[in-house]
């Protein structure tokens, strides 16, 4: 009858240090964290890891439902396969559920479905901003490390039969960075900042 923790972040450059915190703060004896995956993949692996350690009348605690599913069928299977074992779930920001009864269970569902909307506004909100912003001639990520002078010697030793990773070297830049600069058209070079 342990009570067994599981965060996750979606992105390497999260920290889920402060879910972790909170998770022991509430009484979990373990935490299990995945780094930099998305909630919609079945098979990350702490997740798997802590699935294989959670006991009947164990309590896995978690600190939303969107930690542990991505989708509301995910998230209703994930309750349903885990009420099967004799496994109770916790969550420390939705509200109480017991999800050893039938209305708990269907409550549970409804909480899922408002995490889903959650997820996908996100999603909607970020992509109508970098819409937005490409409107305005704004390009979003990084910028790149290829100048049109690395770019034009690149071509170069691309003709001349050079790998990637040699270009790259040489360049002191990566294979990938080297191919996806070589892959945009040459009139493109030039307008990203």
């Amino acid at each position: 009858m342990a009570i067994i923790g599981y965060a996750r972040v979606s992105t390497r450059e999260q920290n889920p240090k402060s879910q972790v915190a909170e998770l022991h703060a509430a009484g979990a004896e373990k935490v299990f964290v995945d780094d930099g995956d998305s909630s919609r993949v079945a098979d990350r692996p702490q997740w798997l890891a802590c699935l294989d350690y959670l006991r009947s009348g164990d309590t896995l605690l978690i600190r939303a439902l969107d930690r542990i599913a991505g989708t509301e069928k995910m998230a209703i299977q994930v309750i349903h396969d885990l009420d099967e074992r004799g496994v109770l779930i916790r969550s420390l920001t939705e509200p109480p559920i017991d999800t050893t009864t039938a209305m708990g269970r269907a409550l549970y569902g409804v909480v899922a479905v408002f995490a889903q909307l959650r997820v996908d506004t996100i999603r909607e909100n970020t992509r109508r901003g970098l819409e937005y912003a490409r409107s305005e001639g704004r390009l979003g990520g990084r910028p790149t490390v290829m100048d049109e002078d690395k770019i034009a010697t690149a071509r170069l030793m691309r003709a001349n039969k050079i790998s990637y990773a040699k270009i790259g070297a040489v360049l002191h830049v990566g294979a990938t960075t080297v191919r996806r600069a070589l892959e945009q058209p040459e009139n493109a070079e030039g307008s990203e900042q």
